[in-house]
């Protein structure tokens, strides 16, 4: 389970950030989750190592253009370059009509299977290996935040044990990985349970933004491996934060602290911290730090590997 962060600028793009986006790799199923799509996303991608083949769920967060407005471009190219046959797209009220005003308008005829959902706080997504759900955050519109389970795995296999009871290797190795009893042909009965150690617990990964402090973030963040988490302003502009409800670097750090997470990833930076003004991006990591000391700052292209812990 790897993150990309494709996009860690708020508001608007910088020369070194681009605006909200980041890709969730399933490696177990070559498979990608992208969650929220501001504009230049396709283009963010073209220089990341994540392959736009593999993209086969967006998760929407809310409407505001830096989160969105890349939305419609990559969906045309995912159509154009013909290796996509169904996506689905997650949000809030009004996403569905959004799509359909800019593929309407701009004649775009998809050569796929296009599936908009209507998200409300609660289970989004779930089939065998991973569930998502989704909770309100605090905004100047809808806005709501996401939680990424994988389930519990199976324990290691003890293969030497399977064989020295001459159990076969094949179809019946892979029966007892997944705990099944299996019953061989000379009668022995065996469960898969003696042969696998403890069951490894499924990574959780949660995204908040945008939003202010709320209860429902430190919720959805419960026990999560990693929060990734907004931090539009530092602490010491917290007044412009409360005004325009986003967060601020210790607000980012109180949830992770709050929920118990493992790791705290902040990203959406103003751009008022860039290089060369009087308050930068390591100050952000700082005031975060005092609260929570395992905090990092995203940049573009940033690549972490989720760890179960």
């Amino acid at each position: 389970m790897q993150i990309t962060f494709l996009g860690t600028s708020s508001g608007v793009p910088t020369r070194s950030r681009n605006v909200s986006s980041i890709a969730l790799r399933l490696p177990q199923r070559a498979e990608v989750w992208l969650f929220d799509c501001g504009e230049g996303t396709q283009h963010q991608l073209l220089r990341s190592d994540v392959k736009i083949s593999q993209i086969s769920k967006i998760f929407i967060t809310h409407m505001h253009g830096d989160h969105i407005f890349g939305l419609s471009g990559l969906l045309a190219s995912c159509g154009m370059a013909g290796n996509v046959s169904r996506m689905d797209i997650y949000g809030p009220t009004g996403l569905a009509d959004y799509l359909d005003a800019c593929l309407r308008y701009s004649e775009t005829r998809l050569a796929y299977t296009l599936k908009v959902h209507k998200i409300k706080p609660g289970l989004v997504f779930a089939d065998d290996e991973f569930s998502v759900s989704c909770a309100p955050l605090k905004h100047r519109v809808t806005a709501h935040g996401y939680r990424i389970e994988e389930k519990d795995r199976p324990g290691k296999f003890d293969v030497q044990k399977a064989i020295a009871l001459g159990i076969p290797s094949g179809p019946i190795f892979g029966q007892l990985k997944q705990g099944k009893t299996v019953t061989l042909p000379d009668g022995r009965q065996f469960d898969g349970k003696d042969f696998c150690g403890e069951p490894q617990a499924g990574r959780k990964v949660v995204y908040c933004t945008d939003t202010i402090y709320c209860d429902s973030a430190v919720e959805l963040a419960k026990g999560a491996n990693v929060l990734i988490h907004e931090a539009t302003f530092a602490h010491q502009d917290s007044d412009m934060a409360y005004q325009r409800l986003h967060s601020t670097s210790t607000m980012a750090a109180q949830v992770a602290l709050n929920a118990g997470v493992n790791d705290l990833i902040m990203t959406h930076f103003s751009p008022r911290y860039a290089p060369g003004n009087a308050l930068q991006l390591d100050d952000l990591l700082k005031e975060a730090r005092s609260i929570f000391a395992n905090t990092h700052l995203a940049h573009d292209f940033m690549s972490f590997e989720v760890d179960a812990k």
